[in-house]
């Protein structure tokens, strides 16, 4: 059985866009399958220390995996792919979040499932709004339209366009 599951992706460090399109890759080549892609979105770091703007991306996809066991995926790409948790929120090469899995919750040592800061965090809802405005928070029973309205972060969110890296 497959289950839908949406994923954020983000990277502040090196080639930001070949970081998010290999992230894809490489989760595609563990056993996710992305059905829907949103456009990349440049924000504003948030928390952590001072450090470069971030690009994000959520992928809309099915996987057969348990939650664990994509967990494990994800950590297993961002390891793959160089990154090193050095410090909290601090910069990174590539980060993989499990944002909603179906309507699994779980709340457990290092998975929380929904992502329990998804309804905080404008840089995951632009993109998912762009590919899942209906989509229903299985706890807050909220549109991510709605979340995305509510959302208290007030940093910059912009979607991205290759010609802003030359400048």
């Amino acid at each position: 059985m497959h289950t839908s599951v949406f994923l954020g992706l983000g990277s502040n460090l090196g080639d930001r866009p070949a970081a998010l399109e290999e992230a894809r890759r490489r989760l595609e080549d563990r056993g996710y399958r992305t059905t829907q892609r949103s456009s990349t979105w440049q924000t504003e770091p948030v928390g952590g220390p001072p450090q470069g703007w971030f690009l994000n991306a959520v992928l809309a996809g099915e996987t057969s995996l348990e939650p664990e066991e994509l967990l494990q995926a994800c950590l297993d790409t961002e390891r793959a792919m160089g990154r090193v948790r050095a410090e909290k929120n601090g910069p990174r090469l590539i980060d993989v979040d499990i944002l909603l899995f179906g309507d699994t919750r779980r709340e457990g040592p290092g998975l929380v499932i929904p992502h329990p800061r998804l309804h905080q965090r404008l840089f995951v809802l632009a993109p998912l709004h762009e590919i899942a405005p209906a989509l229903r928070h299985p706890v807050l029973g909220l549109t991510v339209s709605e979340l995305k309205e509510r959302c208290p972060d007030t940093s910059a969110v912009r979607p991205w366009t290759p010609v802003e890296a030359a400048v």
